[in-house]
């Protein structure tokens, strides 16, 4: 099994328009195939092939003390040179 290495990583509590904000921005970067995160000193650049595998999941967790947490999740994966096949085709 491969090993995973972290490249960069954010958490901080934001208002709901913030995040939808957040969100319609980095819906554009996705669209032009290149973005870049930056948090201080922290940068990641990464730029997307055409095809990308979307994964959307929701949590909930009991949480002793605040209750029950809700989360959602929305993960996007892909592979190098993931272009080069291109769709099945039949001839």
């Amino acid at each position: 099994m491969g090993r995973e290495f972290e490249l960069f990583r954010s958490k901080e509590r934001k208002g709901r328009q913030e995040v939808a904000d957040f969100l319609h921005q980095l819906a554009d970067k996705v669209a032009s195939g290149s973005l870049v995160l930056k948090q201080g000193q922290d940068e990641v650049t990464l730029q997307l092939p055409e095809n990308v595998i979307l994964e959307v999941e929701v949590e909930e967790e009991q949480k002793r003390k605040k209750g029950l947490q809700h989360k959602l999740e929305i993960e996007l994966k892909w592979y190098d040179n993931d272009d080069a096949g291109g769709p099945l085709e039949l001839e």
